[in-house]
């Protein structure tokens, strides 16, 4: 497998638990274990794609700004996820902080998919595309276990 195949099987991941997190209501258990899921991901995520994408790709003037603007995305999200953590789930100023949640990270998802890849794809050789995925995996196990 490639780093590209790796990340966007966690982007799913997301999306999904974004779109069913912005179908419940009130401050349930369904909502709370879809939250805690997605927070999950989300940081594991985070640190497994820095460590193991974007930080191999800031050696390279082609991929450096985007690699920057990722990590700034990342930032943007743990802010958001730091909003939904001190609103009460049964506010509807959770959900408004969710959907702001749900547009960022389907933001930060479609962009990586269609304008970071591609760049990515043409400074990585096929080798660490491969050892990319290699180390992203594990690290999101290690992540997700702590």
């Amino acid at each position: 497998m490639k780093i590209f195949e790796a990340l966007r099987q966690d982007h799913e991941k997301q999306r999904l638990l974004l779109k069913i997190l912005a179908e419940t209501s009130g401050d349930t258990q369904a909502r709370q274990e879809y939250y805690q899921e997605l927070k999950d991901q989300l940081e594991s995520h985070a640190v497994a794609e820095e460590r193991h994408f974007y930080s191999p790709l800031m050696h390279e003037d082609a991929s450096v700004e985007l690699s920057r603007h990722g990590v700034a995305e990342h930032h943007e999200i743990d802010e958001l996820l730091e909003k939904l953590d001190n609103t009460d789930m049964s506010s509807p100023a959770w959900l408004h902080h969710l959907k702001a949640l749900k547009e960022k990270v389907e933001h930060h998802l479609d962009e990586e998919e269609q304008e970071f890849f591609p760049v990515a794809g043409q400074v990585l050789n096929d080798n660490e595309k491969e050892k990319l995925a290699d180390g992203y995996t594990d690290e999101m196990k290690s992540e997700l276990q702590s």
